[in-house]
């Protein structure tokens, strides 16, 4: 078989090394870090420190579409991920209190996930595989560029070059490195046509707290995950061993959202809101954390459907990352990576071959799911700063905002709006079904209301004093 690097030992790299590695491929996996893997959950969560993963110890949730594919590719982290406390949650538990019709339906399973805080995650597949077979994983090494077997304008990568200026030769070489990937500043380094990149900020700075409670036991769910409020959005995160997060996201232009730093007032916006606040209660374990400056970006190693080098695959968000608002970007990191061991199966001893399969499968099946990611956010972004200015916020098209009325009222539209929320779906499948759309036009859905909370200026006064009313009533459903 033939041998594979993969830069970068975060789990979506780990993942791809482990998926190769099942196949008989010769896998080694270099990473930067030098800090070993801990050897609990516990110590991840304390000790842990990798850096340069921007979000290690912020929000984070594994959607059912990514448990799907570790249940199916790599089913010992399941087992481990139970065993370290992980939380098995099923989507169907945020149904909305107007469908009358609340009965269990076969293919429910597939809106269940198991998921547990990012350090709890990474330690249990890095801890896997280290005992892979036909996987190794060097810590602590720096890769400073790649080697090719000729220049210009598409270069055959051949391996890679360590700051020790050892060389190791691979047939093919993973880019698992991030969003901070050097590898297209490295293939312009050999002659090689620019990497198209595309990248603006995602517009949303996040404030979030991590709770735990005494028992072990987690909040009801009894909103929506991702609940927009007003001008600013809550995410309510269950996670590991009675852990969850609790975000309020806003937006990064709004300076009096600022204090939402002090934890006095974080707290006062989330006791304002009648179908949240039940996550206060459990011991804080971190204070407020707020993470900005997050940009949604993409690029393509083959513009035009040509190769500007073979010999390489960029994978997860090397090749895209999104705001994390919508909890896809692990999900798609594991999906992309097992389309790359399939991939790797079709092509990999034809490397130009290859570079095209791997743009193919990457623009037809993953880039979709990144620009449904990029309007849903623009449309909240707009949403928000409409309402900060007073002005009527912008709507979906007509016919997303047709599926979005159906949502609280009919449970089989419900269950295809969880499809879009579970990483299975994006908006713009399911609103292009003929039937499903039908059924909708026969049936006259109000337009959804929005869930009780704090108005402009009713958070205006929490971010001022600290303390406001409380608002108090179930007012509606809003997906």
């Amino acid at each position: 078989m033939s041998r594979i690097v993969v830069l970068g030992a975060g789990v979506c790299g780990l993942a791809s090394a482990m998926m190769l590695a099942r196949d008989g491929h010769d896998v080694l996996v270099l990473e930067r870090n030098p800090a070993r893997v801990p050897d609990t959950p516990d110590e991840a969560w304390t000790r842990w420190e990798r850096q340069g993963v921007t979000q290690f110890r912020l929000a984070h949730f594994l959607l059912p579409a990514g448990r799907a594919v570790l249940e199916t590719e790599l089913p010992e982290t399941i087992a481990s991920l139970s065993a370290a406390g992980a939380a098995r949650i099923s989507q169907m538990a945020n149904m909305p209190p107007t469908l009358a019709d609340r009965a269990a339906r076969a293919g429910d399973e597939r809106f269940v996930t198991l998921t547990a805080r990012r350090p709890v995650l990474e330690q249990v597949v890095a801890a896997l595989a280290q005992q892979h077979t036909g996987l190794k994983v060097r810590r602590g090494v720096a890769v400073t560029g790649v080697t090719s077997k000729s220049r210009g304008t598409t270069p055959h990568i051949t391996g890679v070059r360590l700051d020790s200026s050892e060389e190791i030769s691979a047939d093919l070489v993973v880019d698992a490195m991030g969003r901070r990937s050097r590898l297209p500043q490295w293939l312009r380094q050999l002659g090689a046509r620019p990497v198209h990149e595309e990248s603006e900020d995602s517009g949303f700075t996040y404030y979030q707290r991590t709770f735990r409670s005494d028992d072990g036991t987690l909040p009801e769910i009894i909103a929506p995950i991702g609940s927009p409020i007003g001008t600013i959005f809550l995410v309510t995160l269950p996670a590991d061993n009675g852990t969850w997060a609790v975000v309020i996201a806003t937006s990064s232009g709004d300076q009096p959202l600022k204090r939402l730093r002090d934890p006095r007032v974080w707290t006062s916006v989330i006791d304002a809101c009648p179908l949240h606040r039940h996550w206060l209660d459990g011991e804080p374990i971190t204070g407020v954390e707020a993470m900005g400056g997050l940009i949604d970006q993409r690029r393509r190693f083959a513009p035009g459907g040509e190769p500007v080098a073979t010999g390489i695959a960029a994978v997860a968000d090397a090749w895209a990352c999104t705001n994390p608002s919508l909890g896809r970007g692990m999900t798609y990191g594991l999906r992309h990576a097992q389309r790359l061991r399939d991939t790797v199966r079709e092509h990999l001893q034809d490397p130009d071959a290859f570079a095209r399969a791997w743009d193919q499968v990457t623009e037809t099946e993953l880039r979709p799911f990144y620009e449904d990611t990029v309007a849903e956010n623009r449309l909240r972004r707009e949403e928000i700063d409409a309402l900060r200015r007073g002005v009527a916020p912008p709507k979906p098209d007509s016919r997303t905002a047709r599926f979005l009325a159906a949502v609280p009222h009919d449970p089989d539209v419900f269950r295809t709006y969880l499809e879009t929320r579970a990483g299975l779906a994006t908006i713009r499948d399911v609103v292009s079904r003929p039937a499903l759309m039908e059924r909708i036009a026969q049936l006259n859905f109000p337009a959804p209301v929005p869930l009780p909370g704090p108005n402009r200026s009713q958070l205006l006064e929490l971010i001022a004093n600290g303390t406001a009313e409380r608002v108090t009533g179930m007012t509606g459903y809003r997906v």
